[in-house]
């Protein structure tokens, strides 16, 4: 019994050792993999990832990767706080600056101060009327409802959230929320590109703004696919405002086919520019007249209307499809000159 006793004291005297000298290794995103798809609890995940050195790789490449492998948004989100805290090593720094350099399309106001612009998500809604005016669009209650559903619920791709300058941009991401109201639904659907809140923090005291639009090293994407536009925004039910809309197939957000010609037939409120292309997939962009008061947005549009697109990129906002759904907003004050 002595020797039992004694036995079980050493284990304990013995175990915080071991485990201590266990944790002292650095979880990686392979580690966390691991544990993923082992069937781990997305909570014991998240504690190990909170209570675990760091030594994470938070480049766009990886954690999409991440993505891919099943790793969730919490967990994510985890892997990144704990990023901060860790010191930075030549490769997180490196990462960071190649970030920082355009992984990502970024628009700035050209001006004495060049204000940064964050890169919204427009939200995806699904209806059965057709797209006639962006004027029905804003009264549709199918539209509506999906827009206010979603609005501060969802999360997009956690790359994605790094390119803005102010940590997290709030940004929606589209599903099937209609679904229950849908039981009859026709082949085609109208699909309505919403962003999220009435009115845009970034209120501009000019009615001639100049931006300048970088997408040239956005991954996955073919820079003279694209040109950068800025359309008038159409604020509805007091929660968001409507970009545009089309037509689909009801089940071309889950198809990865690109076969999706989206701008083909695109309802939008565009605004004549002036546009100058610096070099391929670099502009500098300005309206061709005095802009009045309001709502407005730079978008990415396909240079070629029947550019094809895969619905799947779109619902998930990655490569072309991520192009087609990012808005930078800005609202035009009623005593700008």
């Amino acid at each position: 019994m002595k020797f039992v006793i004694k036995f079980a004291t050493s284990v304990l005297l013995v175990l915080p050792c071991a485990l201590a000298a266990q944790s002292s290794k650095p979880l990686t995103n392979a580690d966390v993999v691991k544990m993923v798809k082992g069937g781990l609890p997305e909570s014991v995940v998240v504690s190990a990832i909170q209570t675990s050195p760091a030594k994470y790789d938070i480049s766009p490449d990886a954690l999409l990767a991440l993505q891919k492998d099943g790793v969730t948004p919490k967990e994510m989100d985890a892997i990144l706080a704990e990023s901060k805290k860790a010191p930075a090593s030549t490769e997180s720094v490196a990462a960071s600056d190649s970030i920082s350099k355009g992984h990502l399309p970024h628009v700035t106001v050209a001006g004495k101060s060049n204000q940064s612009l964050a890169l919204e998500k427009t939200q995806l809604a699904q209806t059965k009327t057709k797209p006639s005016s962006m004027k029905g669009l804003a009264g549709d209650s199918a539209v509506n409802q999906a827009m206010q559903a979603g609005i501060g619920t969802a999360a997009w791709s956690t790359a994605t959230r790094m390119n803005s300058p102010v940590g997290g941009t709030s940004v929606m991401e589209g599903g099937s929320i209609l679904s229950s109201m849908m039981a009859h639904r026709k082949a085609m659907m109208t699909y309505v590109w919403g962003v999220s809140s009435l009115a845009s923090k970034n209120v501009l005291q000019t009615t001639s703004p100049t931006f300048l639009v970088d997408f040239a090293s956005t991954m996955g994407v073919n820079p003279d696919d694209f040109e950068p536009a800025i359309v008038k925004l159409t604020p509805a039910q007091n929660s968001y405002r409507i970009v545009g809309a089309t037509q689909g197939k009801e089940d071309a957000q889950s198809s990865n086919a690109a076969d999706w010609e989206i701008y083909s037939s695109f309802l939008e409120d565009r605004v004549a520019v002036k546009s100058e292309k610096i070099k391929s997939g670099s502009y500098k962009v300005s309206s061709a007249s005095p802009l009045m008061p309001g709502e407005y947005g730079v978008v990415l549009r396909p240079v070629s209307k029947s550019k094809k697109f895969s619905g799947g990129d779109v619902a998930r906002a990655q490569g072309d499809g991520l192009m087609f759904d990012a808005v930078w907003s800005f609202q035009i004050a009623d005593s700008a000159e």
